[in-house]
């Protein structure tokens, strides 16, 4: 049975030193409020960089952004039915201040973001890795369509909605030479979506099991040479500053990697001038891109074996266990509350 209301929920509270399991208390919801019970969530490299302290964050929290769910509950005007399955953006953002109404709600002033937010704070279930969590209004939801299992949907609110983000910035890249560097999660998505589009897509990784995967989404191992497009997912220095070098004329380097401090790249104005380059940012996402990325990975069940890169899921209880990079051929490990 669904909690109500002051009834108990099983979370996951990251303490900065582990995960201590803890029964929650179910708020009441209010105006354009969901309550969704988790089915699969995913865990995303920024939450592995997190619990190894290579990314900062508020704890004690709930740590989880990527997941699918059913709605058991909503709060008045929320205008979702109670047990559709969705997936829903990372970001709840105003919807009233100037970034928002300029397009960038990713960006917004008073910005709150799902599984990062501290537990002793307004959102206590603001992560996936329970067995409920709460969306406030802000939140972007998307009916996740029958054939899509979960686990090709639980990644949607990060890695395919970026990578749609991204490739989305890099603008038409049909016929054109792409380098995509990076072969995680964002980054084989990224080639798919190039590929489906009639790129020629060149991937770049250090590691050769995750080459092998690429390829079965559209990629080819990189050889060099100039690209018309790049997009690093791999935050390198090393990669951005060889992504510049490469990059032809009239070329664009999407960056989407860079989320966390690291060393400065050098860029030649002369070289950027000369060759009408360009070089952008991509970081968190609209909610127009989830829409895209459950769409296309609806498109795709048949053509891409996205179900291969998630590993079995593990119990709730057992979080600590899918808190580390999985083994190949899985890019992501998983939990099911």
């Amino acid at each position: 049975m669904d909690p109500v209301a002051g009834g108990l929920t099983r979370a996951a509270v990251w303490t900065g030193a582990g995960v201590d399991m803890r029964d929650v208390a179910v708020p009441r919801l209010g105006a354009r409020e969901l309550l969704v019970r988790i089915r699969l969530a995913t865990v995303c490299g920024s939450d592995l960089h997190t619990v190894t302290g290579r990314r900062p964050g508020p704890r004690p929290s709930v740590l989880g952004h990527e997941a699918v769910g059913d709605v058991v509950a909503a709060g008045p005007g929320a205008g979702t039915v109670v047990g559709a399955r969705i997936v829903w953006t990372v970001t709840a953002s105003c919807g009233a201040c100037d970034r928002c109404e300029s397009g960038r709600s990713a960006k917004c002033r008073s910005l709150r973001k799902v599984g990062h937010e501290p537990f002793d704070g307004a959102w206590a279930l603001s992560g996936a890795y329970a067995r409920y969590i709460v969306l406030p209004a802000g939140v972007g939801v998307v009916r996740v369509p029958d054939p899509v299992p979960d686990v090709v949907a639980a990644p949607a609110a990060c890695a395919t909605a970026t990578a749609v983000a991204a490739v989305e910035a890099a603008g038409d890249v049909a016929g054109r030479r792409v380098l995509v560097c990076g072969a995680g999660m964002l980054g084989v998505t990224a080639i798919a979506l190039c590929a489906e589009a009639g790129a020629d897509v060149r991937v770049a990784d250090p590691d050769a099991e995750r080459i092998a995967v690429a390829e079965r989404f559209g990629g080819v191992g990189d050889e060099g040479g100039p690209v018309d497009v790049a997009l690093d997912f791999s935050g390198s220095a090393a990669a951005v500053g060889e992504c510049l070098r490469r990059l032809d004329v009239g070329g664009r380097l999407v960056l989407a990697g860079s989320v966390m401090p690291g060393p400065s790249v050098s860029l030649d104005p002369e070289a950027v001038v000369r060759g009408w380059l360009t070089v952008t940012g991509v970081h968190n996402y609209e909610p127009a891109h989830l829409h895209r990325a459950v769409e296309f990975l609806a498109r795709t069940a048949g053509t891409y074996p996205w179900d291969e890169l998630v590993a079995e899921p593990v119990r709730l209880d057992d979080l600590a266990k899918a808190l580390r990079r999985p083994d190949a051929p899985a890019l992501r490990t998983s939990v099911a509350p």
